[in-house]
């Protein structure tokens, strides 16, 4: 296989050199072993506002806010997978980040299918699945495998480097990186024998009929 595989990771924490970070270096450097290209961009410390609904993407292609997303939106197009991170703040995600993947996931129209995501984070204490299962959710409703560990892919430390004594943690990151390179690259041979998934034609299914409104309240 002489494809090169691509891996765009996305770190939503504010801090440059947080804990955040530390669990992504522990993949980048498991990546580069497996002859993986890596570009790591944090977002969280930028003013990215949130999806104001007016689908001017549909028209556009890319989101009418001219600004980190659409650049994001090129390189997940032609990356094989994404990484995205987020500290947690009240068991959420950064809400920076949440704006940011509302507005790339929903914006970007190309084929996300058998690309491979996966989420990582960092709290002090508490937080970390609720979060984790928050950031999947792109993954999931975009046809994309979700890559997994030895276990939910955390690391805990609240002040800067604390994650460094974190030892479970860290493996957990590098198992990560490991099973979802292996992910990738079987998708990728998979790809050149069977290509991708049939595909049946869209249906969308609202709760309530757009043509009986007779329960709607006048």
């Amino acid at each position: 296989m002489e494809k090169t595989i691509k891996v765009l990771m996305i770190n939503g924490s504010p801090r440059a050199e947080g804990n955040t970070a530390l669990a992504l270096r522990e993949m980048e450097r498991v990546f580069a072993e497996q002859g993986i290209q890596v570009e790591t961009i944090q977002i969280g410390g930028q003013a990215i506002r949130g999806c104001v609904a007016c689908n001017g993407c549909a028209k556009l292609g890319k989101c009418v806010y001219d600004d980190i997303v659409n650049e994001l939106a090129v390189k997940f197009e032609k990356a094989d997978g994404l990484v995205v991170a987020s500290p947690v703040y009240y068991a959420s995600a950064n809400a920076t980040l949440v704006a940011c993947l509302d507005r790339l996931f929903y914006s970007s129209h190309f084929d996300k299918t058998m690309k491979v995501g996966a989420s990582v984070v960092c709290a002090r204490r508490g937080g970390c699945s609720a979060t984790f299962d928050e950031l999947n959710k792109y993954f999931t409703i975009s046809g994309m495998p979700v890559a997994s560990s030895q276990y939910w892919n955390s690391v805990h430390g609240r002040t800067p480097g604390e994650a460094e004594g974190d030892g479970e943690g860290r493996q957990t990151m590098r198992t990560l990186a490991r099973n979802m390179a292996f992910l990738m690259k079987s998708i990728a041979l998979g790809k050149e024998q069977f290509g991708l998934p049939e595909k049946e034609e869209r249906i969308s299914t609202s709760f309530m009929s757009t043509t009986d409104t007779s329960c709607v309240k006048k």
